[in-house]
């Protein structure tokens, strides 16, 4: 933890008043930003497909780019809005 914090400090006057955010951008200079994005992109398109599949195309988008792969749990669980065909809506067969 203390060297995090030398790294988040490195450079900044602690008696600035915007010492704050010069931390604050040494703490996000910190993160793998482009890992993070691909995380998000491919968690949305999977949203988009598993959506798409229980028939809840936008709900998948959403809640995956919300809470990640945890919501494909919850798309999976939550009830498929696509219409199946039932014995009555089949036509006859052709001879």
């Amino acid at each position: 933890m203390g060297e995090l914090l030398q790294r988040a400090t490195r450079g900044v006057d602690l008696s600035a008043p915007d010492a704050a955010w010069h931390i604050f951008h040494n703490l996000m200079a910190m993160l793998p930003w482009t890992a993070l994005l691909w995380f998000t992109l491919v968690s949305a398109v999977l949203g988009a497909i598993v959506g798409w599949w229980r028939g809840r195309f936008w709900t998948g988008i959403f809640i995956s780019l919300v809470i990640g792969p945890l919501g494909l749990l919850i798309l999976w669980a939550l009830p498929s809005r696509r219409v199946r065909p039932t014995s009555d809506d089949e036509p006859p067969p052709s001879q």
